[in-house]
């Protein structure tokens, strides 16, 4: 695939973004092509990492969640080192280089409240280093955004439920 994404790979990401719990005969259906041709191109666009398939969560219908946008600025020499390292942090769902007065923004999800959020700023980005300077912004309220839990939820409340438990 390297990288290119057609006309098809598109119908089939629109048809996932909108369930992705569609059996494979059904997105062959939608999309107007074979069962086998469907489930090749969904193994080639999850196998580029161009698309992944997961369940996704609207963190304000979920008690308990609190979400807050960081802005971090960081050695403008080492972006690419901060914004790996800022994302693999267990709190963390996303985090992207832009422009503007940060150099990085980061989405970070917590159970704790506000003393997740302070350790998040205490320890997590302390232990990254580098970091400059950081804003954090609490999302009071948010309408259609839907988010995958970062990974620290989603070892805590899988709790020994699934494979290899």
């Amino acid at each position: 695939m390297g990288g290119d994404v057609d006309a098809l790979d598109k119908g089939i990401i629109a048809n996932l973004v909108a369930d992705g719990r569609l059996s494979l005969s059904d997105l062959a259906e939608n999309t107007g092509i074979s069962r086998p041709t469907a489930a090749s191109r969904l193994r080639g666009l999850t196998g580029e990492r161009v698309l992944r398939v997961a369940g996704v969560v609207d963190a304000f219908r979920v008690p308990g969640l609190t979400v807050a946008l960081v802005g971090l600025t960081v050695d403008k020499h080492r972006l690419d080192e901060k914004v790996e390292q800022i994302a693999a942090l267990s709190e963390v769902t996303w985090a992207a280089v832009v422009t503007g007065r940060y150099d990085i923004f980061a989405e970070v999800v917590t159970e704790s409240g506000m003393s997740g959020l302070y350790d998040f700023l205490n320890v997590s980005l302390r232990e990254v280093g580098g970091i400059n300077a950081s804003e954090m912004f609490v999302v009071m309220k948010a309408r259609d955004r839907w988010t995958v839990l970062p990974a620290s939820l989603q070892d805590a409340w899988r709790g020994g439920v699934g494979p290899g438990s």
